[in-house]
């Protein structure tokens, strides 16, 4: 039988999957793409053919994958809402993981989350952790990343950070903002994929940055960066919720919820591991200040509005 040769990512016309298809097409790999979202601009033009996703026709999502080798997986949502759910994604990456043993793939690099655990009682750390079960169950050579928070071009968090240092006179962390977390490139994560797609060990590996910040420092260094250096106050977490809210409602989406303050307060962005990313925060804040933060970018936007490229901070 030939040797298959297609490398599949889902969500190419997105964030994360993007930089791994870019990665692969420059290494000179045939790549396709499983997307929701198969009108969304194509910025790859006719380099990627895209594939809807067909949870509810597992067939067909096996015919996606039938000459496919590699598979890089980076669905999932990131709170659950009307439209979606944690077990909505957790089903559905099941699914997928079932179709790609049927179709015969040969390794799936999936992207996770630093600490999963299923006894966690926060259903995205919790799901994370089924879906690792899952995927080893399988029997197909894997390579699990657990990355924190990512940063690049397209990111939420700093990006929302900074227009909220841009626009208001205080900026409140949830109790001490002392808890730790460790960023990524986005284009470091795709870098470590591409690499872990040609291995054939099953490996797990903490994708985090080469440096690690705690909540207020992040805060502090994204301010300093973009000349906005606000005064820095605690509030309980409720409080702090509850403002984000009325925030969230004000630009049409949801800015943090409980149960990511939860996640960030339990240092559950934070692992004692060497460092698989390169690209520094601080650096990169600093080349991006005069752009970071003029904008609000929304998550529900980009989940809702299926026909329109993610934006660029």
């Amino acid at each position: 039988m030939a040797h298959k040769k297609i490398h599949a990512v889902t969500g190419a016309f997105g964030y994360s999957g993007k930089y791994i298809a870019k990665r692969l097409l420059d290494s000179g790999h045939e790549v396709i793409t499983l997307t929701h979202s198969p009108e969304r601009p194509n910025p790859f033009g006719g380099r990627i053919q895209a594939f809807p996703f067909h949870f509810d026709r597992p067939g067909e999502l096996v015919r996606s994958l039938r000459e496919v080798s590699v598979l890089y997986n980076t669905y999932w949502v990131r709170f659950n809402h009307k439209l979606f759910t944690h077990a909505d994604a957790v089903r559905n990456t099941k699914c997928l993981f079932d179709a790609a043993k049927e179709a015969g793939v040969e390794r799936i690099v999936h992207v996770s989350i630093t600490n999963p655990s299923e006894d966690s009682d926060l259903e995205y750390f919790s799901g994370k952790a089924e879906l690792e079960r899952s995927l080893a169950e399988t029997g197909i050579a894997y390579a699990i990343l657990r990355p924190t928070v990512l940063f690049g071009r397209e990111d939420i968090l700093i990006n929302n950070i900074a227009w909220a240092l841009r626009r208001f006179p205080v900026f409140g962390v949830f109790g001490k903002g002392d808890y730790r977390l460790q960023p990524i490139h986005v284009d470091d994560l795709a870098a470590l994929a591409v690499e872990q797609g040609a291995g054939r060990q099953d490996v797990v590996i903490d994708a985090i940055g080469p440096e690690t910040f705690t909540y207020r420092e992040l805060v502090q260094t994204i301010g300093r960066a973009i000349g906005k250096k606000r005064p820095i106050v605690s509030v309980p977490p409720s409080l702090g919720f509850l403002a984000a809210k009325v925030i969230g409602r004000l630009v049409g989406d949801v800015m943090i919820t409980r149960e990511e303050i939860k996640g960030l307060m339990d240092e559950l962005l934070y692992v004692d591991a060497p460092p698989a990313g390169s690209t520094k925060l601080t650096t990169w804040i600093r080349e991006h200040a005069p752009s970071l933060g003029r904008r609000y970018t929304s998550e529900l936007a980009r989940r809702i509005s299926r026909n329109e490229a993610y934006r660029s901070n």
